[in-house]
């Protein structure tokens, strides 16, 4: 039956429902009675009942509709995830075959390369009788970033001759985590490993208890250091900021990140950082439990169902089941909203997308983060496109990891949740993370902490066979310093090839896999000696690693 109703009518008929009279003498709502009562009794209140429900819906759950939301994606922006970009080569993926001898090659270990860590000082290290004084730091950032400031705050004090106090961390602006040190790191082993290098503290004695955070924000101090230059050097810290310590009693630098120079710095500075890092930043044991339970639950999947019933995995020492131990990838997969909408890429979802992604850069960054004058063309080019889930994906299969390849996801949220990560996961059904291995119970203590769900996510990426890292950023740094130091199996993508070959429309999937395993050969774990200016975290060698 085809009923015309104008707008003017409808509104009108709706205007009545809400006044209580749902009868119109309109002649152009001619029905016949029957269908005027089903149509009042079902269409009309189904419609109104729908039309609340669209108006009470950011009431109930504003996370849905808020631009800032990182625990739920935005119900515009993010639900309508855009289908696959590369169709033939997801095709090609999807029917590929794996040989043994393509599998023996990618899960064997990195052979010797002739480096082995070295963070002994040179000299034995004496503590001087007496401080110069207390130096505190206020770190902000995510985990790698505050871990990394940590280890340039012990060398700070170390040139200082001045007693550390356990650093400060900040409350992440983006994931609003308010996690201390002594929740994430294991505070006793820290002071312990680095008792011969300088004095640490817990916490300032009374006399200088007023030297807080609170303190700091609400007026200039003179016990204050705001000024600490991007990567300064020992100079300037012996030169602004001993005479304050000196003076006061006290320093303290806010902000600190970054605010040491990786050069020009002495060989036993320099290990002393590298010793800070891979030694005595430690997680505190209820982390480490955790990630032994997800290892062993990777390892021995058999053992999984039965393991989450209890709070933790029980160690393994049957010498049989250790030889029948699988093997496992841990994929960083970095496409969360901040680095979507930070890199100004297209993602395929349309214009929409575009809009949303341009309000939420403008609203979080305030301008600070502009635009990008690069088309995505250009951008994607030069390799300063993230790798979406799908596109780690085709890496991963192109590279040779097939169906049966393990695979745990170590992320926060996804951008456009899992509509986003299912084509990877049809690439890789035995894909797992933190919630499907392990319990609620073992869960809660890191539930909604940022920083201890990343610190868990770090101990089981350190202890897999293989790491990968979607995109370049903090824990992608970390952990290819770390895993560089213990010589362990580490694939770096080629963001500027990907680039290019994702741009190509018309290759074939035999020409795209021959194309990234040429360029991947010598991007799996080989040591590359730092270069000026470059991180000592992320090259540790040769500064923190000697010849055999």
């Amino acid at each position: 039956m085809n009923i015309s109703i104008n707008k003017k009518t409808h509104s009108s008929s709706l205007s009545k429902v809400f006044r209580g009279g749902l009868r119109s003498k309109n002649p152009s709502l001619n029905m016949s009675a029957h269908y005027q009562r089903s149509w009042n009794g079902s269409g009309v209140v189904r419609g109104v009942y729908a039309g609340l429900l669209v108006l009470l819906l950011p009431v109930f759950f504003p996370n849905l509709f808020s631009p800032l939301s990182h625990a739920s994606p935005s119900i515009f922006s993010e639900w309508n995830a855009p289908k696959p970009r590369h169709l033939p080569l997801l095709q090609g993926a999807l029917e590929r075959e794996t040989y043994n001898e393509q599998k023996s090659d990618l899960w064997t270990p990195l052979a010797d390369q002739g480096y082995k860590p070295c963070i002994v000082p040179s000299r034995a290290s004496v503590l001087p009788k007496q401080s110069e004084g207390y130096i505190q730091v206020f770190l902000d950032g995510g985990l790698n970033q505050q871990r990394m400031g940590i280890c340039d705050a012990v060398a700070v004090a170390k040139i200082l001759n001045a007693t550390l106090v356990i650093p400060y961390l900040e409350v992440n602006p983006v994931w609003q985590d308010s996690s201390s040190f002594t929740e994430i790191f294991d505070v006793d082993h820290f002071i312990d490993v680095l008792k011969d290098e300088i004095s640490i503290v817990k916490e300032l004695p009374k006399g200088y208890s007023w030297s807080t955070r609170e303190y700091y924000a609400t007026a200039i101090r003179a016990t204050r250091i705001k000024t600490a230059p991007v990567h300064a050097s020992a100079n300037w810290y012996l030169e602004n900021v001993l005479p304050v310590m000196q003076s006061y009693g006290i320093a303290a630098i806010a902000p600190f990140s970054h605010r040491l120079a990786f050069d020009n710095m002495s060989m036993d500075i320099q290990r002393l950082r590298c010793k800070v890092n891979f030694e005595a930043l430690a997680f505190v044991p209820h982390v480490k439990a955790l990630g032994d339970a997800l290892v062993s639950r990777l390892r021995y999947p058999s053992r999984k169902s039965s393991a989450m019933n209890a709070e933790y995995l029980e160690e393994i020492t049957n010498k049989n089941e250790i030889q029948r131990a699988g093997k496992f990838v841990v994929l960083h997969l970095r496409f969360d909203k901040d680095m979507a909408a930070h890199s100004a890429c297209d993602f395929g979802g349309g214009k929409a997308e575009k809009l949303a992604l341009a309000k939420y850069r403008q609203v979080i960054w305030q301008g600070r983060v502009l635009n990008s004058r690069f088309t995505d063309e250009e951008l994607r080019n030069q390799g300063r496109c993230p790798l979406t889930p799908e596109e780690i994906g085709l890496l991963l299969a192109s590279l040779g990891f097939d169906n049966s390849t393990r695979l745990y996801l170590a992320s926060h949220k996804v951008y456009g949740g899992e509509a986003r990560i299912s084509t990877l996961r049809k690439l890789f059904p035995l894909m797992e993370d933190k919630k499907s291995l392990a319990s609620s119970e073992e869960r809660a203590k890191i539930k909604g902490k940022a920083s201890l769900l990343a610190a868990v996510d770090y101990y089981v990426s350190m202890h897999s066979d293989i790491f990968i890292s979607a995109s370049p950023g903090n824990m992608h740094n970390a952990l290819v310093g770390h895993r560089t130091f213990e010589n362990l199996k580490t694939i770096r993508p080629n963001m500027a090839l990907l680039g290019q070959l994702f741009l190509n429309k018309s290759m074939e999937w035999s020409e795209f896999q021959q194309a990234i395993r040429e360029g991947h050969k010598n991007r799996q774990g080989q040591i590359r000696l730092k270069k000026e200016k470059q991180s000592i975290y992320t090259y540790p060698a040769p500064d923190c690693m000697c010849r055999d």
